[in-house]
C-alpha cells in the first residue's frame, strides 16, 4: 500500500539519514527500486517526472503498476508514489490517479504567485492525507525541458513557504541536475544553514543527488535534509550495462534480441546502483 512521505522523512529528520527518491521510467526500474528497497529495509519514494508519466500512457498507469508489484512483489518497506518536479496542473492529475505525494515546483513564479499555487495544493493534500512538497530557488541544469541556474533560494522566501504547511521544503543551495561541471563551487551550506534556521524542523530535500561528494552529502544530512533525489546516476547505470550487452552482441542468435535479457543487464545496474545510495544515505534498516 503507497503511504505519504511525512512519516519517513520526519523519522529520517530525526535520525539524522536520508530517504532517497529514485525516478522510475518502466517496469524494470520500478521493480529494480522496490527489490532493493525490500532486500535493504530501507523506505523508499519512487519519483515521477511529468515527462515520465506521458512515456509510460498516464499517471493511472504507472499507479496501477505500482500498486501491482507492491503486492505482487510482497513490498514490506514504506514506499511513497511522488510527483517529482509538477506543474499546477500535474499535481491535481497526479492526486486524482492515486499518487500518495506530490511536488510543486513553483519556483519559477514570483513568490506570491508560488504561494497562492501552493496553499491551494496544500488543503487538497492535507484533506486526502498526502505529502506535498514544494520548492524555492531553481535547481540547476535541466529537468523536462525547465532550466535552472542553480541558484541559491533566499531563506525568507523559503521560511514563507515553509509556514504554509509544506510536508517537505526543496530548497535550491546550488545543486544541479545531471553532471556536475568541472568548476562546480560546491554546494551552499552557509545557504542551508539559513534556510534550516527560518524553517526549523521541517525535513528538507536535496535534489541533483548524482555526483555530490560522499563528505558533502553527509553534511547536507546532518544539516536537516531529509530526502535525496537520485536519476541521472540510474540512467547512466541502465545505458552503459545495456549498451554493453548489444555491443557484446549476446543475444544474436537465434531469432535476435529478447527484450527481457537486453534490459537485464540495466535492470541488475540500478539494482547495485540504487543499494550504494541507500547505504551512504543511512536509510538501510531504517523500515
Amino acid at each position: 500500500m503507497l503511504v505519504s512521505a511525512k512519516e519517513m522523512l520526519e523519522k529520517a529528520r530525526d535520525g539524522k539519514y536520508a530517504v532517497g527518491q529514485f525516478n522510475i521510467n518502466n517496469l524494470e526500474w520500478t521493480k529494480a527500486v522496490l527489490l532493493t528497497a525490500e532486500e535493504e529495509k530501507s523506505p523508499v519514494i519512487l519519483g515521477v517526472s511529468e515527462g515520465a508519466g506521458k512515456y509510460m500512457t498516464g499517471y493511472k498507469t504507472v499507479v496501477g503498476m505500482v500498486n501491482g508489484m507492491l503486492e505482487t512483489l510482497k513490498i514490506t518497506v514504506p514506499v511513497a508514489l511522488h510527483l517529482d518536479h509538477g506543474s499546477y496542473q500535474g499535481a491535481l492529475d497526479c492526486i486524482d490517479a492515486g499518487f500518495s505525494s506530490v511536488m510543486f515546483d513553483g519556483s519559477h513564479y514570483p513568490i506570491d504567485e508560488n504561494v497562492e499555487k501552493t496553499t491551494a495544493l496544500i488543503k487538497i493534500c492535507r484533506d486526502k492525507g498526502l505529502s506535498i512538497e514544494a520548492e524555492v530557488g531553481s535547481i540547476g541544469g535541466e529537468e523536462d525541458g525547465v532550466i535552472g541556474k542553480g541558484e541559491c533560494a533566499d531563506p525568507e522566501e523559503c521560511g514563507r513557504i515553509a509556514d504554509l504547511g509544506v510536508t517537505m521544503l526543496a530548497a535550491g543551495i546550488g545543486n544541479i541536475h545531471g553532471a556536475y561541471p568541472a568548476d562546480w563551487a560546491g554546494l551552499s551550506f552557509e545557504t542551508l544553514e539559513a534556510v534550516k534556521k527560518r524553517v526549523g524542523d521541517m525535513p528538507l530535500v536535496l535534489h541533483g543527488g548524482t555526483g555530490i561528494p560522499e563528505d558533502m552529502i553527509k553534511r547536507a544530512i546532518s544539516l536537516g535534509v531529509a530526502k535525496i533525489n537520485v536519476n541521472t546516476e540510474c540512467q547512466w547505470a541502465f545505458q552503459k550495462a545495456t549498451r554493453k550487452y548489444i555491443e557484446d552482441g549476446k543475444d544474436l542468435k537465434g531469432k535476435g534480441f529478447d527484450p527481457r535479457k537486453l534490459l537485464a543487464p540495466g535492470y541488475d545496474a540500478i539494482r547495485a546502483t540504487v543499494k550504494e545510495k541507500i547505504q551512504l544515505f543511512g536509510s538501510n534498516g531504517k523500515a
